[in-house]
Formats: C-alpha cells, sequence, structure tokens
C-alpha cells in the first residue's frame, strides 16, 4: 500500500515490475526516507523524479501541468540522494495536491 492510501483507501502502489533494475541500496533509500515529523514519504513507486525552481527562497515543482510550492516542513535536507535529481512525494485529494516530502538534487 502507498502513502497515498493514508488519505484514501482505494490508492495503492503498483508495481508491475518496472523497478526490477533498481540497484537496492536506492530502493532502500526510497523506502526510508522520512519528511520533518518522522512519518515516511513512501517507498520508490510514490516518489516522482522531478524539476524545480527556487522562489524567493522556496522550493517549487511541477505537478500535473501546474507549479506547486513545496511546504517547508516537506522538505528533506538530511537524507541525502542517491540519484542526484529532485524527487518529490505527494498525493492529489479532492482535486488538491498535498506535498508529502521534497528532496531536492543537491542533498546531502
Amino acid at each position: 500500500m502507498s502513502c497515498a492510501s493514508r488519505f484514501s483507501p482505494a490508492a495503492h502502489s503498483v508495481d508491475r515490475g518496472q523497478y526490477n533494475d533498481v540497484p537496492e541500496d536506492v530502493r532502500a533509500w526510497f523506502k526510508g526516507v522520512k519528511n520533518a515529523d518522522g512519518i515516511p514519504c513512501c517507498d520508490i513507486s510514490d516518489g516522482h523524479r522531478t524539476t524545480y525552481d527556487v522562489r524567493a527562497g522556496a522550493y517549487w515543482v511541477p505537478i500535473e501541468g501546474a507549479w506547486w510550492k513545496v511546504p517547508d516542513g516537506a522538505i528533506i535536507r538530511n537524507a541525502g540522494n542517491p540519484l542526484g535529481e529532485a524527487v518529490v512525494w505527494y498525493v492529489k485529494l479532492g482535486g488538491n495536491i498535498f506535498i508529502r516530502c521534497f528532496v531536492p538534487a543537491d542533498a546531502s
């Protein structure tokens, strides 16, 4: 079950073998990342590689054709980043986007 299931019982992550070639250390990283409140971001099927912009000191990410401001509590600065690309975890509920976690490309 994905983190999305926390908000909606009908939402589930689906692994159709698309992650078979992901190294175990990267897979473990996705499963171990937690936000500032200690809540797991989810796992590899829920994280989305993304681009981002910094505006007035805040991170913004494109999701479904619109730019969304990343909440401060969702920014993860101390988990490293084995991908070297930004990753955002979010759920869509009632037409709104809720960003759970965001790791910038250069997270240390």
